[in-house]
């Protein structure tokens, strides 16, 4: 099955990270990085290992990179493993992969995270399943909110290994890119009627309640209070995650009291990264 695999990744300044994660992928025969114009040592990092491809494209929005990685740089396996700088692929899944025989029916494959901080694993995460492994031909990304989905044809099956998502980038640069993706975030929740979302953005839409609930639900449910000061780490980073949505939807209600301009008026989004707000 490996060598029927190509990894896809998307990069923007990801020099702490991107190195651990291709020294996983050694076994791939071709790997493809689509970078935003990274200005620090992700290109150099990358190029240094014989199976990448190195291709710069300009970031408009992330669905556009991946479907542009997908369909302009030359893929030409049955099968893409689509991951973000950050995912680093256990041995146990690499093994997993090797071994899998899909059926006819199967168009892709969702795999679940073990959420890391500075390298320790934690407890628990309220990172959801992502759909890493998928056929390339049917398959496309659409943008939803400040995150994307890739729509596959055919059934999506779980694999049973964890990723690691383990993110080394300053936290510094996690903050600025939480304000890009929540006014994204708060943008879609504004203009959908409430009766389309589904239940955890129907709880967002009230705003006070889930920057507080976050906290504690990361620490009691997802056990994080068991990890230590990793644990409570995450807790807060969660929590302020929320915090900052909450303070554009309450802008963007505001605003849209008084007839004013939207979230994102004058300050959309930007940046090519690939850092998750989950």
């Amino acid at each position: 099955m490996l060598d029927q695999v190509t990894p896809l990744i998307l990069t923007f300044n990801e020099a702490p990270n991107i190195g651990r994660v291709l020294d996983r992928l050694r076994w791939a025969r071709r790997i493809v990085v689509v970078d935003s114009h990274s200005d620090d040592e992700t290109e150099s990092i990358a190029k240094a290992y014989p199976n990448v491809a190195f291709v710069k494209r300009r970031f408009d929005c992330h669905a556009n990179q991946w479907n542009f990685g997908l369909c302009e740089t030359g893929i030409d396996t049955e099968w893409v493993l689509a991951l973000d700088a950050d995912y680093i692929l256990s041995d146990t899944l690499v093994q997993e992969i090797l071994a899998l025989r899909p059926s006819i029916e199967a168009g892709g494959y969702r795999a679940n995270f073990r959420y890391c901080i500075e390298g320790v694993p934690l407890q628990g995460t309220v990172y959801t399943p992502v759909t890493v492994l998928f056929r390339r031909d049917g398959a496309a990304y659409r943008q939803e909110g400040h995150t994307q989905r890739v729509r596959v044809s055919g059934a999506v099956e779980t694999l049973t290994a964890e990723i690691y998502h383990d993110d080394r980038k300053p936290l510094e640069r996690w903050i600025r890119s939480q304000i890009s993706y929540m006014k994204l975030e708060a943008e879609k929740l504004l203009s959908t009627p409430i009766g389309v979302l589904d239940g955890p953005d129907k709880i967002r839409r009230l705003v006070f309640v889930v920057p507080f609930a976050m906290f504690f639900y990361c620490l009691l449910v997802k056990r994080t209070l068991f990890d230590g000061l990793a644990g409570l780490f995450y807790a807060f980073q969660r929590a302020m995650a929320e915090a900052i949505l909450a303070l554009f939807l309450l802008q963007g209600m505001l605003r849209s009291r008084r007839g004013g301009a939207s979230v994102n008026d004058g300050s959309g989004a930007g940046g090519g990264g690939e850092d998750s707000p989950r």
